[in-house]
């Protein structure tokens, strides 16, 4: 009896990534750019830990204890949030789910993978930072240099505009608009767009950033707004790129300010935006549009961060023994009800 071969791993990742995705699941490239890096760092980790070349890869080398070591990589070492260790597994799974229906033989790779299951978000406050933060770390990169004036800028665009990193790092010069109400378009999830107001102060920072760094350049050019040179030739940054160096400056600014918070990161602009946005009276539906927000509800969570922080400002200042302390229930201010959704979004 001839025996059966073996399924080809990488011949079904290609048409997972060239085939599938785009043309049959539709999805924006986006979200085919976050799934290839998912795979590309599963993949350098398993080479990694089975001493081999990324081409000598095989499904039989890959099980669901190496897919939990790498799990645990990504949390210890590369220091990801469980919402990105979960997003990570959630594009590995997809990737072997996609395999078993073109594969036979692949489907007991999927048995054993799919038993991995996304680690449980604990609830927490929505981390942010106090605006005297922000400052401290804006002030941190050299601007007397090419890197230093565009890191500052691209921490400053990346807190006002209240962006995604992967929105920031699509935007190119074509998609900002300068007159008397300037803004810049921004290419969200699921092919969403919405343009972003830009303040004064922001746009004379972004002139000056076009004029050294897209010097006569069409303004209705296809060039990314930022850029790394790679062999002389300007290609889009990555979101790991911008990673590391919005930690760095963190951990600079640090050292010199309490409130910066151990792990700065991209997405705690975002919140922090929108924080202190709310914290100054602007409407939650706002907000929501502000930040691309689907479902009204997501923003609410500015709201209930808001809230938690002043009771806990307030626990702070009662004595133990005072009768009030009884009553600082943190789960009484959790939105659960329609009646407080209601009057949170202003319908009340």
């Amino acid at each position: 009896m001839r025996r059966v071969s073996e399924p080809s791993f990488f011949s079904l990742l290609h048409d997972f990534f060239l085939c599938y995705l785009p043309n049959e699941k539709k999805a924006s490239s986006n979200t085919i750019r976050s799934y290839k890096n998912a795979m590309l760092l599963f993949l350098d980790f398993t080479k990694n830990e089975r001493g081999i070349k990324l081409n000598q890869i095989t499904f039989n080398m890959i099980d669901k204890n190496l897919l939990l070591r790498f799990l645990d990589y990504l949390e210890n070492e590369r220091k990801c949030s469980i919402s990105t260790r979960n997003q990570r597994l959630q594009c590995i799974r997809s990737f072997y789910a996609y395999a078993a229906t073109r594969e036979f033989l692949a489907v007991v790779y999927w048995e054993d993978i799919k038993k991995v299951e996304s680690v449980k978000t604990p609830q927490t406050i929505t981390s942010h930072m106090s605006e005297v933060a922000v400052s401290e770390i804006l002030r941190q990169p050299d601007i007397a240099t090419r890197k230093g004036c565009r890191d500052q800028f691209l921490m400053l665009l990346l807190y006002q505009t209240g962006a995604r990193i992967q929105e920031l790092l699509d935007i190119r010069l074509k998609d900002i608009r300068f007159g008397r109400a300037s803004s810049v378009i921004l290419h969200g999830k699921g092919g969403k767009v919405r343009a972003v107001p830009l303040q004064d102060k922001t746009e004379a920072h972004l002139k000056k950033y076009i004029e050294i760094f897209h010097a006569n350049i069409d303004s209705y050019s296809q060039e990314y707004l930022f850029f790394v040179l790679r062999n002389g030739l300007r290609k889009r940054m990555t979101e790991d790129n911008a990673r590391k160096l919005i930690y760095n400056y963190g951990v600079s600014a640090r050292s010199s300010c309490h409130e910066v918070p151990e792990n700065v990161h991209p997405h705690l602009f975002r919140h922090s935006r929108a924080m202190h946005l709310y914290q100054n009276g602007v409407d939650l539906n706002l907000i929501s549009q502000w930040l691309g927000h689907s479902n009204l509800e997501t923003t609410l969570i500015y709201a209930h961060a808001d809230t938690e922080l002043k009771r806990q400002a307030i626990a702070k200042a009662i004595p133990e023994d005072d009768l009030l302390k009884s009553h600082l229930d943190a789960e009484r201010y959790i939105v659960s009800d329609e009646e407080t959704l209601a009057l949170l979004c202003g319908l009340r």
